[in-house]
């Protein structure tokens, strides 16, 4: 299990946080994480090598970035802790990036980007199998887009590294299904079949239980074909 803790929001149009109010916000919560659950690994979700490297030395094993290392600092940061990093798709900031959601390819477009900063982060000293990559669900992508990209996800694991998928309570599914965001467990599930089959997938959840024991009957079904 890991929990994911940030200071800073990144839904869509969501106004920037400076890294010192970030640190404020997200140490003592790392600390006390740690303190309470120490057999837990902990994320910091940051796109700032400042905010990085305060939650690293709190006690963070993992730093989430939903901009893939945009900060020319964070590569290094990350390395020099020995941590692991998960890099994003997005285009532009949370702030506009549903303003540009075009794509003539999308899934090739996330493929090579994705493929070209997890070289870029592993060249910064970044063990391979600490990186981590998510194609960005609702990160400057349209409903189509979306769509394509999860059932794409094959072509994005055979870039042989674990997929962090985050498609939980997404307004993708609101638009798709008209449920409200309290209503979206059967679709959040839903979208997570396309994980059937892949080596290493994390999903973030907000329905722990329920997610569960569907992943481990997906499991079970996998197992029984092979």
């Amino acid at each position: 299990d890991i929990i994911d803790v940030g200071g800073e929001s990144s839904r869509p149009g969501a106004e920037p946080v400076s890294a010192q109010d970030e640190i404020r916000r997200v140490v003592p919560v790392i600390q006390g994480l740690k303190n309470h659950l120490p057999d837990t690994l902990i994320s910091i979700d940051t796109s700032k090598a400042l905010v990085a490297a305060a939650a690293l030395e709190a006690g963070a094993d993992l730093v989430n970035d939903i901009t893939a290392g945009a900060d020319t600092a964070m590569l290094a940061t990350v390395a020099s802790y020995g941590a692991g990093i998960v890099l994003m798709h997005m285009r532009g900031q949370p702030r506009t990036m549903q303003e540009n959601t075009a794509y003539t390819n999308v899934t090739a477009e996330v493929h090579a980007f994705l493929a070209l900063r997890a070289e870029q982060a592993i060249d910064a000293g970044i063990p391979r199998d600490l990186v981590w990559i998510d194609p960005g669900i609702g990160f400057g992508k349209d409903d189509p887009a979306n769509v394509r990209l999860l059932a794409d996800l094959p072509d994005l694991a055979a870039l042989g590294h674990p997929i962090v998928l985050g498609v939980s309570r997404k307004s993708m599914i609101g638009r798709l299904t008209g449920a409200e965001v309290d209503d979206r467990l059967p679709g959040s599930l839903a979208a997570l079949t396309p994980t059937i089959g892949l080596p290493r997938v994390i999903v973030r959840v907000h329905d722990l239980r329920p997610t569960l024991q569907f992943l481990k009957i997906l499991a079970a079904i996998e197992e029984a074909h092979q």
